[in-house]
């Protein structure tokens, strides 16, 4: 009877336990997931290998195409509140050249304010909307009313609205620009460190990203991209943790994986998380891709892993590799996870029949 009683409770355990994972799956609306093959993940994987606006598209976020005005130079002009270093040469007016000095080093240059700049034994001169030769001529020939042979060199000190700023991992915040330094320029300016993030990194023009693929750019040397780079334009460089994929399961290290570049070959992320132990099910490895409400599920095999090219099997931000585990890991852990249960039952039992009157 007492044999009977403690089957009877432990069928009663697994019950509820199959209850409850049963209600637990209703409480959610099913969805009609897209279980695809390696032929489907092989094909999305030479998509990924196009590059940065193909991986945004297969997010859901399409990229428009480069402006051709965005590669040509342009007349770079004084603007409203550059700071101007002016140098003069003349044979017999050393007080004049000191002069013009001192304020070069100590007040930091002739700023434009009103459009005009304001001289030493001259009147104010408009400047606004010239280029340096243009504004070196102009002053030469204000001072050469009074002064003959004297000579006026012009270039910039500094830059307010006529230059680039970048945010992120770099170690220079701004770069002045001429109408002819280029994207690649500018990043090599900036410093930034050999793993930050180029995949997620991007030029702003005007408040709106820009279609510049910067990892084309630095490392696959795709001038397509060096853009031409203008007075107000914004580059962020983001950090190798701003885009993973999540390797989980039976692996030996389950963790994030940094994609830098915008993608990983499968293998090499399973590397990452450490291999495969005995207990994962090798012809079982899952990579969950999208909403995670309605992804696409690819299932592979662990020879479709070590025959295929890094290059055919490749993940992208946001995705999710899972690796099940074998029926034989599954059960035993069942079984590990149910005996506690049903020896704790078995010990109060034991207790009621020795102070059970009957």
């Amino acid at each position: 009877m007492h044999r009977s009683l403690y089957k009877t409770s432990i069928r009663l355990i697994v019950g509820a336990l199959s209850l409850g994972l049963f209600l637990t799956a209703c409480s959610h609306p099913a969805c009609q997931y897209d279980i695809m093959g390696a032929d489907e993940f092989v094909i999305d994987s030479y998509q990924i290998r196009q590059g940065k606006f193909a991986i945004l598209t297969m997010m859901g976020m399409p990229v428009g195409e480069l402006d051709c005005e965005a590669m040509e130079e342009y007349k770079d002009v004084i603007a409203e509140d550059d700071v101007l270093n002016i140098a003069i040469h003349h044979p017999k007016r050393k007080d004049l050249m000191e002069s013009f000095q001192f304020i070069n080093n100590t007040v930091g240059g002739f700023k434009v304010t009103d459009g005009q700049i304001y001289l030493p034994d001259i009147s104010a001169v408009y400047v606004l909307g010239l280029s340096l030769e243009e504004a070196s001529a102009l002053l030469q020939q204000k001072f050469r009313e009074q002064i003959q042979d004297i000579e006026v060199f012009v270039k910039y000190q500094d830059r307010l609205s006529r230059r680039v700023e970048l945010t992120g991992m770099v170690e220079h915040a701004t770069v002045p620009v001429n109408g002819k330094i280029r994207l690649y320029e500018v990043i090599a300016n900036a410093h930034i460190p050999p793993d930050a993030n180029l995949f997620m990194s991007y030029v702003q023009r005007g408040g709106c990203p820009l279609p510049v693929d910067l990892y084309q750019l630095v490392n696959e040397g795709d001038m397509c991209q060096n853009i031409v780079m203008r007075g107000g334009d914004k580059i962020f460089i983001a950090n190798k943790q701003d885009s993973a994929v999540m390797v989980m399961g039976e692996v030996n290290s389950p963790r994030p994986v940094f994609l830098p570049y915008g993608f990983m070959s499968l293998r090499e992320a399973l590397v990452h998380a450490g291999g495969i132990p005995f207990t994962g099910d090798k012809r079982h490895i899952q990579v969950i891709r999208g909403n995670l409400q309605c992804p696409k599920i690819y299932t592979l095999a662990w020879e479709h892993i070590i025959h295929l090219p890094n290059d055919s099997l490749l993940l992208m931000p946001g995705d999710t590799v899972y690796v099940t585990a074998t029926t034989i890991t599954e059960w035993n852990r069942f079984i590990s996870q149910l005996l506690p249960s049903a020896q704790a039952f078995q010990t109060g039992w034991g207790v009621y029949q020795i102070v059970s009157p009957n």
